[in-house]
């Protein structure tokens, strides 16, 4: 690969990744399956032809990171394995992605300038880009977004309370069965989203979405066993900070 292991940090780069994949596709499906090793602060992918098939993760601390680059190497993601190593530093991250980047030889005389743009509001726009989103619903993207990074409360306005869920007509079993029943889904689910985390486990055959209905999905499995491998594995793991995904078996 020609490129050595660097020392941990935070933030960690991921190349050979699918260059067919559109931008905000592939930092939701980033998200899904990285956000099980820690707090994600950013996620950083670019448009531009040369920065294609490569994506920076930052995380809250080198722990997850370390846990996330260890478990995920070489890990088939939209059918090509990822190569994940340490970033040199964080800001030379979002600056190559965000076209602000200089070259060390380059730098004398512009290190005010390229510092603007990681201090000031670039910043603040790239990392709410970064996060998953679709659909432009209020309360979701108000989960997606880091803590910390969320607009104050205006004064003398109390907050809406949330409007409840309406509890879905299915309901699982604990019946082992090689069919589990998924809910809680986010409404940015997708069947790709899906596959990715549970074809990692043996015997796994597909995933089906239900037309109308975001929040619930089936992912079948050959043998019973299997199917509870997964479901000890994945049940209540956060595909979003605000949405645990809820694993039952299927009725039989």
């Amino acid at each position: 690969m020609g490129r050595g292991m660097y020392p941990p940090q935070p933030t960690i780069y991921i190349n050979n990744l699918n260059d067919k994949v559109k931008k905000e596709e592939l930092k939701k499906s980033l998200y899904a399956i990285f956000s099980q090793f820690g707090e994600i602060l950013e996620i950083v992918a670019a448009k531009n032809l040369r920065a294609r098939g490569q994506a920076f993760v930052v995380f809250k601390d080198i722990n997850s990171a370390s846990n996330a680059l260890r478990s995920m190497q070489g890990f088939p993601f939209y059918e090509k394995p990822m190569r994940i190593n340490y970033a040199k530093k964080k800001s030379d991250a979002v600056a190559k992605l965000d076209g602000s980047y200089v070259a060390k030889d380059n730098k004398k005389g512009t290190k005010e300038k390229r510092k603007a743009p990681e201090q000031g509001g670039e910043a603040k726009r790239v990392m709410e880009k970064a996060m998953p989103m679709m659909g432009m619903m209020q309360g979701m993207m108000q989960g997606m977004i880091p803590p910390g990074m969320q607009p104050p409360a205006a004064n003398n306005v109390p907050p809406m309370p949330p409007k409840p869920r309406p509890t879905p007509p299915q309901t699982g079993s604990e019946i082992p069965h090689k069919i589990l029943f998924l809910q809680n889904l986010p409404p940015e689910t997708t069947e790709m989203m899906l596959t990715m985390l549970f074809e990692q486990f043996p015997g796994f055959k597909e995933t089906r979405l239900v037309p109308g209905r975001h929040d619930i999905a089936f992912v079948e499995f050959e043998v019973d066993q299997q199917a509870s491998q997964a479901k000890q594995a994945l049940n209540q793991f956060k595909i979003t900070p605000k949405n645990a995904m809820s694993i039952s078996f299927a009725n039989k």
